[in-house]
Formats: C-alpha cells, sequence, structure tokens
C-alpha cells in the first residue's frame, strides 16, 4: 500500500483572514466554513449568494457557442421540411442520456426521428461506417451526433456524399481539423468563444434544444424537465461541477429528489439507494447500471429504460441491466486480479513509471474499469488493452496532474485512432505496435511526469477540532454542494485523536470505529477499503485522521459521522507539506 501524501493548504495571507471573518459576519456563518468558502473564491456576500442559490436564469446564453445558429436553422429546416432526423449518441452514460434528453423532447414535437446507438463491439466509438449505411438506407438526411463525432472527418465527409448532413454535440478535445458538418457545437474548439468549457456531451446538446426553445419561442421549463438525465451525465462523466455544470446539476439533482421520470425511478430502486441521492450516489449507483447495458449487451437497453413511462415495463428493463451490472462485476473482478499478477509478476513494471498491459481476451466492456482499478493501486498512467476485430483496443487512466490524452497523442503514428481527456481515452492500435507503444509511452510519462504525481495524495481543506462538528456545522457545509469535481467534499484533518473502544473489520476489508479528543466525541468512522489499519489502531496511540463528514440515516435516526480518507500514526510523516511547495 503506497502511503499518501497529505498536502495542507497555503497558510492565510492578511488579507484572506480579513475576508474570512467579514465573509462569517455578512452571511452568518461559523469561521471554519468562511474559511473554507474563502478557499474556494468565495470571497464577498454577493459571490455567496450567487454560490449557495444557483438560478437557471444564470445560464449562459446558447448562442453564445460557435455554430449554434447554423445548428438551429439546419434542425428548423429538417423539421419544417419534414425530414427524417437520426439522434446518434455513445454507448457510455453520457451518451445515453444525451440520446434519451434529445430524442425525448424532440420526440413531443416531431415525430419523423429515431435514435441510434453504435454497437460497443461491432461498430466501436464514434460515427461508424454501419451507421452511415443504415441511415442512407433508410432515408435520413440528417444526423445530430451526441458526445461524439468532433473526430469523424472521414464518416462526415463520406455521409455529406450521400446527401446527410451532420450538426455535432460534442466536448471532447478536437483534433488539427474539424469534421465538415453543417454545425459542430463543441466548447472546447479553438475558435469558440463560449465561455464554459467543461459542459458534458448532454450539456452540449441541452445548449442547442435550449436555443431551439429561445428561437421558436417554446418554454424552457419543458427542456427543464430533462435535468434529471443531465446530472447523470455530469456526475457520471467526472467533469468539474462548476460554473453551468453547477447550475445544472443542482436543479438536476432536485429533480431527481422530487420528480424523477419513471425509468430512472426503476433504476433507484433496484440499485437499493435510499434517502436523498447526490452526485456520489448518482456515480456509484445509478452510472455504473446505465453503463453496463453497453459494456456487456446494447447501448439501446438503457436508452429504452430511460425512455419507458410505463412502472411495470420500466421495472423489468432496470432489473435486466441490474443483471448486466452484476455480470460486469464479475468480469471486472476478475480481470483486475489478472491484470494486478502481471505487473507483480513482470519486472519490467518495477523500473516503469506507467502500466501497460495487454491480453487478448479480456471484456472490453470493463478494461476502462480496471485501468482505474490498477491505479488505485500503484498510481501511475495506465493502459488496459484487449484484442477487438484483429486490432488491440484501449481504455486509459491517469493520476491528477498527468495530462495522458497529450502523452497519447505523442504516440500517433503507432496510433489508428484516439481520443479523449485529460484523464481518460481510448485508442485503437495495431497489434504489432503494443510493445513499441507501451516502451515509448512509458518513455513520454517518464520525461513528463512530476514525481510527486506518481504518489497518491489527500489535498486538505482545514483542520478541524471534533467539537466544531454540529448539526449546524453539517447543514451549511452540505449547503456548498454539489461535490464534485472542482467543488470536491472539504477534506478535514483531526489531530491526536484517540480510540473509543475497539475497531470492528467488516467482510475483512472495511474498517468501522469510534474516535474522541479531548472532551469531543465520539464520532464514528468508516473506512471501506481500509482494513489495513486495523493492527496500528490497536497500539492504542494517538493519531490523526482526514475524513469528508457525512450524514448516517438508520431507523430513521440521523446522526454525523466520519467518512475515512487516511490515518498518520506519525505527525511528523508528511502530514503539514503545504500545496505550494
Amino acid at each position: 500500500m503506497i502511503e499518501k501524501r497529505w498536502i495542507h493548504p497555503p497558510e492565510f495571507t492578511l488579507e484572506q483572514q480579513d475576508l474570512a471573518a467579514q465573509l462569517a459576519r455578512d452571511i452568518n456563518v461559523n469561521p471554519h466554513l468562511a474559511k473554507l468558502l474563502v478557499q474556494r473564491g468565495i470571497t464577498g456576500y454577493e459571490s455567496a449568494k450567487n454560490f449557495f442559490r444557483s438560478d437557471l436564469s444564470k445560464l449562459h446564453d446558447p448562442f453564445l457557442m460557435k455554430d449554434m445558429d447554423v445548428a438551429v436553422e439546419r434542425l428548423k429546416t429538417a423539421i419544417h421540411a419534414g425530414e427524417k432526423i437520426l439522434v446518434y449518441g455513445d454507448y457510455d452514460v453520457d451518451g445515453t442520456t444525451s440520446v434519451t434528453m434529445f430524442y425525448g423532447f424532440l420526440s413531443k414535437l416531431y415525430r419523423n426521428l429515431d435514435y441510434y446507438i453504435p454497437d460497443r463491439y461491432l461498430e466501436g466509438y464514434g460515427v461508424s461506417w454501419q451507421s452511415i449505411d443504415w441511415a442512407r438506407d433508410n432515408g435520413y438526411t440528417l444526423i445530430v451526433t451526441l458526445d461524439c463525432g468532433i473526430k469523424s472527418i472521414d464518416k462526415v465527409t463520406e455521409a455529406k456524399k450521400r446527401g446527410i448532413d451532420f450538426i455535432i454535440c460534442d466536448h471532447h478535445r478536437p483534433g488539427s481539423e474539424i469534421p465538415p458538418a453543417i454545425a459542430v457545437l463543441d466548447p472546447k474548439r479553438e475558435d469558440c468563444l463560449y465561455p464554459y468549457k467543461e459542459l458534458t456531451g448532454c450539456g452540449v446538446g441541452f445548449k442547442l434544444l435550449h436555443a431551439y426553445c429561445i428561437d421558436q419561442k417554446i418554454d424552457p421549463a419543458i427542456l427543464f424537465e430533462y435535468l434529471d438525465l443531465l446530472v447523470v451525465s455530469i456526475a457520471a462523466d467526472i467533469v468539474p461541477i462548476t460554473g453551468e455544470n453547477r447550475i445544472l446539476a443542482f436543479y438536476g439533482l432536485r429533480q431527481l429528489n422530487t420528480a424523477p421520470r419513471t425509468g430512472i425511478k426503476a433504476l433507484i430502486k433496484i440499485a437499493g439507494i435510499s434517502g436523498e441521492l447526490d452526485i456520489t450516489n448518482v456515480v456509484f449507483g445509478l452510472g455504473p447500471r446505465i453503463n453496463a447495458a453497453g459494456r456487456i449487451k446494447h447501448a439501446k437497453e438503457a436508452v429504452r429504460l430511460l425512455l419507458s413511462e410505463d412502472e411495470t415495463e420500466a421495472d423489468d428493463f432496470a432489473m435486466e441491466i441490474n443483471k448486466h451490472n452484476t455480470d460486469r462485476r464479475t468480469f471486472d473482478t476478475s480481470i483486475t486480479e489478472e491484470a494486478l499478477a502481471m505487473i507483480q509478476n513482470d519486472s519490467w513494471f518495477d523500473s516503469a513509471t506507467s502500466t501497460v498491459l495487454f491480453k487478448e481476451d479480456w471484456h472490453k466492456g470493463v478494461i476502462g474499469i480496471v485501468a482505474s482499478r490498477c491505479i488505485e493501486r500503484y498510481h501511475r498512467p495506465t493502459i488496459i488493452l484487449t484484442q477487438s476485430h484483429g486490432k488491440a483496443a484501449g481504455s486509459a487512466r491517469s493520476v491528477p496532474g498527468f495530462d495522458v490524452y497529450e502523452a497519447i497523442e505523442e504516440c500517433a503514428d503507432l496510433l489508428e485512432q484516439f481520443g479523449g481527456h485529460t484523464f481518460a481515452a481510448g485508442l485503437t492500435l495495431p497489434l504489432d505496435n503494443i510493445e513499441a507503444f507501451r516502451q515509448r509511452f512509458d518513455d513520454i510519462v517518464r520525461n513528463k511526469i512530476l514525481p510527486e504525481q506518481l504518489i497518491p495524495r489527500v489535498s486538505i481543506d482545514l483542520d478541524l477540532d471534533l467539537a466544531s462538528i454540529t448539526p449546524k456545522f453539517y447543514q451549511i457545509l452540505k449547503q456548498m454542494g454539489p461535490f464534485g469535481p472542482g467543488n470536491m467534499p472539504p477534506v478535514f484533518v483531526s489531530n491526536n485523536v484517540t480510540l473509543a473502544g475497539k475497531p470492528v473489520l467488516m467482510k475483512e476489508k472495511h474498517i468501522k470505529f469510534e474516535v474522541k479528543q479531548k472532551n469531543a466525541g465520539p464520532f464514528t468512522v468508516i473506512g471501506f477499503g481500509m482494513s489495513h489499519f486495523y493492527p496500528d489502531l490497536l497500539s492504542g496511540i494517538p493519531f490523526s485522521i482526514c475524513y469528508h463528514l457525512e450524514e448516517n440515516t438508520f431507523r430513521d435516526k440521523k446522526t454525523l459521522q466520519l467518512s475515512l480518507k487516511d490515518i498518520k500514526f506519525n505527525a511528523e510523516n508528511g502530514i503539514h507539506e503545504l500545496a505550494n511547495q
């Protein structure tokens, strides 16, 4: 187990101290909470009001996005002329929620449309040749892509020759060339001045529909009914929950908790989620199940569930998808064990700064998950490859601070295609290039990665005495959500705490114990996957813990508990390292 670095924020300047003190008075909050807000750039009454009170009226004008006016005109033309429109999406959560939202909204206004999601295994990622053939054979003249298409230059070019236009709604990084579509909506285009760059694919599709509503004078409240789908895409795609995403996530979660659509309600039930849904519930409870349809069978099953308005039908669909998720877990576990054994038994990895593994029979649907599992153990950029249609297809995952997409891009001459983001990417290459790719990728990582990026870190927000933890403190803290990338749940450190009773092992992997500090406590601590701390806890010496604060509900009784991130039994072991060092 790699020991984690605890990174404290820099000491507050006198100016920051004054800002925090003034903010505490202005909005009547605990000084600790005011300090947290200042750390996150909330330094005055107005910025605090905007932060705590999300407002849909603060969304940016969708027509600020490049090509939006052209996209709306083409969509209007197609509808007025009665053209056949095909809504095309990727097979992951972002893609399936995008398709459900776009098709679900537009089908209420226009009937001559259908949706299409490529088969992960037969067609692969992005716009496929099969889909172009299918669209031509069935008379479609406009395809709207969601969460894909930004690199489908050859397919869009060929489709154009066949009389098929494209509107591309994507959020992945473009290459040096943009597809010759009628409109390419992507806030990451270098020539796009849209103020917010971190929308999901579903978010870009939402902006197109919002622009259409504005143009056609349709009440946007009708579109806002689809925000429960949009928040699922935001959570599952691990995008920053800042700016527009924060507003969309806030209202999406509100809808999930008050009036979720029938399909999502069935999914919540089959996942066994009770109580209030938050981003974490969505990431770990709903996301994997929606993804499992495309990983194990076909992503159309997920769209079918999310579109369903019949409770009995939705329950049946949810049960089927849940079975796929169970199968996915089985594949995930067995392949992860194989991958970890390969790393352990190959001396090449002893000096490597990356992990690239290939096995021809690994299930393509779970290799991204396996890459993440390997990073949990070895904490270095990881690519897992399997054989697909005579080629190596893979998923890449990275560690915080390292751009895996750029590293892969430097190997472009060895690849057939690639795409993705800073921390996650997909790629395809000839089988004969695997070894050369593995070596070059490792050389690139070695030359670019910082030594500290190879060590897992816990970023601390605040030192906190247990006595400061009260229900009121937690209720205000909770209002700082939705939490996620860009606005992570605050991590606290409490020093010199002691056990209040004997720790308990749960399922041999998890640990539960109670702590006290001076006269404060006891507080229950839950550490998932942290049973390795059990022997040291029995020593009885005081220790420091870092944790998230969360609410636990048991038999209708709510209590505050600490969700463990790490323990240090030696206060000099890197605990006071500063973030700016």
